[in-house]
């Protein structure tokens, strides 16, 4: 680029003071140029002096007697790019580059296992579960003149539960389910029989268990602290407890109950039942059911009586006093169908009278 030229008296342009020609830097010998059909130039046979070189004239396209220098079929860039990939910089490079495409490839994977919402039956935890018996005995009540009444210690299980938000438009209903798996409740009456209260199916082996329910809210035991229900969707954590007990608190007859007599004539009273409880969460759309803890318990219950006693100083409680605590199962047991649905013990349970001679007879019917 020429900002101004001198010129001499006689008009002509004076050379530049600057030294205007193009300095080179010898190439290796693997980037050596070829000439059509001739071996490689070698730079360091070339004059030092490039004022050597003969000059160009504008629209001359060949030097001189020399052939114009063609290089081969590959460019400057890709001989520098070749350069670049043989060295130990390009290397380094191409793997940290690769490393990082991997990297964060697998952490957009971890971000999107852990922004996908869990379903319910994997959010919700169980905080802290308690199942106890009380250790207080069976107390006994003689003050009435017709029967006699027992109270037992009171089973009772209580769970504190955390939902985490509930993203879907869905109802969950979270509580405690209980069936009866095995009753034995026989109150003797000296060498006359003696009365039992039974459970056909149970017995009869047809069924494996009934529910326990308090026969309104189906399949749950009660509807009061027994459940809760969240309405989805949420946007905070919900906390809340549940909670049920349950015990027995009948009354015998002191006398034969198909008799009109009331004279007492009750020599025993033995029980043995057995329970199934279950912590279950349930969808009250699709009927998704998940029994998140599983518990058995039992209670039984062994009194003596004598008839020819005063009233108050008939009964007297044998072992067990102290019933065995429930157990917590590490392993969950599904719900029978029968725990489910109806009828519950309460309305499905028969009082027999059974003589030691003649036929039993059917005291009380079921009421379902």
């Amino acid at each position: 680029m020429v900002h101004s030229c001198l010129r001499d008296q006689s008009g002509a342009v004076s050379p530049p003071s600057l030294n205007l020609s193009s300095c080179y830097t010898a190439m290796p010998d693997d980037n050596l140029l070829h000439v059509d059909g001739q071996a490689g130039v070698d730079p360091e046979t070339m004059p030092d002096n490039t004022a050597a070189f003969p000059p160009l004239v504008a629209d001359d396209t060949r030097a001189a007697g020399n052939p114009i220098m063609k290089p081969n079929k590959r460019t400057s860039s890709q001989r520098r790019m070749l350069q670049l990939q043989h060295s130990p910089f390009w290397a380094q490079n191409c793997w940290t580059f690769l490393w990082t495409v991997l990297l964060f490839n697998a952490m957009g994977c971890i971000q999107s296992i852990r922004c996908k919402p869990k379903s319910f039956r994997d959010s919700i935890v169980i905080l802290e579960l308690n199942a106890t018996i009380d250790s207080n005995p069976t107390s006994i009540d003689e003050t009435s003149g017709v029967v006699l009444r027992y109270r037992t210690p009171h089973f009772r299980a209580n769970a504190r539960i955390l939902v985490p938000p509930v993203a879907a438009k869905e109802t969950w209903t979270i509580g405690w389910i209980q069936a009866c798996n095995h009753m034995e409740f026989f109150n003797t009456y000296g060498d006359k029989g003696m009365s039992s209260w039974e459970l056909p199916d149970l017995r009869d082996g047809k069924i494996q268990a009934i529910s326990d329910s308090d026969g309104v809210n189906y399949p749950w035991y009660g509807n009061t602290t027994e459940t809760c229900t969240v309405i989805g969707p949420t946007k905070k954590d919900s906390k809340f407890v549940v909670s049920m007990n349950d015990n027995f608190y009948p009354s015998v007859t002191w006398g034969v109950p198909v008799s009109d007599s009331n004279v007492p004539q009750l020599s025993s009273i033995f029980r043995d039942q057995s329970f199934t409880t279950w912590l279950v969460a349930i969808n009250q759309a699709t009927s998704e059911t998940l029994v998140l803890q599983t518990i058995r318990w039992r209670m039984r219950l062994d009194i003596k009586v004598d008839p020819e006693k005063p009233l108050g100083q008939r009964a007297v409680l044998k072992e067990p006093v102290a019933q065995v605590q429930p157990q917590i199962l590490g392993k969950n047991e599904p719900i029978p169908p029968n725990a489910m649905v109806k009828p519950n013990a309460n309305d499905a349970q028969v009082l027999m009278w059974r003589p030691k001679t003649g036929d039993p007879v059917v005291v009380i019917p079921p009421k379902y």
